[in-house]
């Protein structure tokens, strides 16, 4: 027997068991799935790039307020607003000032005679006290608002309206100017401060 004949019958053999064998691969994969590797190396490629797409877009509306409470404690503390000059839609701008809203309102929370404040709040009164002449846990008169807090005052009114640590950081700027604890000469002393 000749091999060429011999081989044209076995190589016709394999080449239909090929085919068989990828038409029945093909018919019993899921639907919606393709048995072709090439498909399978697109997919992932395509799914990469829309994640990347994802992760860089950001929401405006999330930065703006990360911004306006990172200045809105900048004001209660009387510190000057930050300013940073990237777009609004950018990663870094957004990690930027929800970084600066967490650190100001931290700064906010620990005024820094706070422990002094509230000793001299024990003996002065609740902070929504709002018996004429002074309002508020320590005690403000009219003048000493207008003095140190006027935009707190045209905003929220009395002192007895404000938060309590509005109401500290507003004594806290009268003992920056040079005040000290004058303002509360009695309270001063029986809480050891003057």
């Amino acid at each position: 027997m000749k091999p060429k004949r011999f081989l044209l019958p076995v190589l016709a053999i394999l080449l239909i068991a090929a085919a068989t064998v990828s038409t029945l691969a093909a018919a019993s994969a899921p639907p919606g799935r393709e048995a072709t590797r090439t498909a399978v190396k697109k997919r992932p490629a395509v799914a990469k790039v829309r994640k990347k797409e994802r992760r860089r877009h950001v929401n405006p509306a999330v930065v703006r307020r990360f911004r306006s409470a990172a200045w809105r404690w900048q004001a209660l503390m009387g510190v000057r607003r930050t300013k940073f000059y990237a777009s609004l839609r950018s990663r870094r701008a957004l990690r930027y000032w929800s970084v600066q809203a967490r650190r100001m309102g931290w700064l906010a929370a620990h005024p820094p005679h706070k422990s002094a404040w509230l000793c001299i709040h024990r003996f002065e009164g609740s902070w929504s006290d709002s018996g004429d002449p002074y309002w508020g846990g320590l005690q403000m008169d009219r003048g000493f608002m207008l003095t140190y807090a006027p935009a707190s005052l045209l905003r929220r009114g009395w002192a007895d309206r404000w938060t309590p640590l509005e109401q500290m950081w507003v004594a806290e700027r009268a003992h920056r100017s040079g005040r000290g604890y004058s303002p509360w000469p009695n309270t001063a002393r029986f809480c050891g401060l003057i």
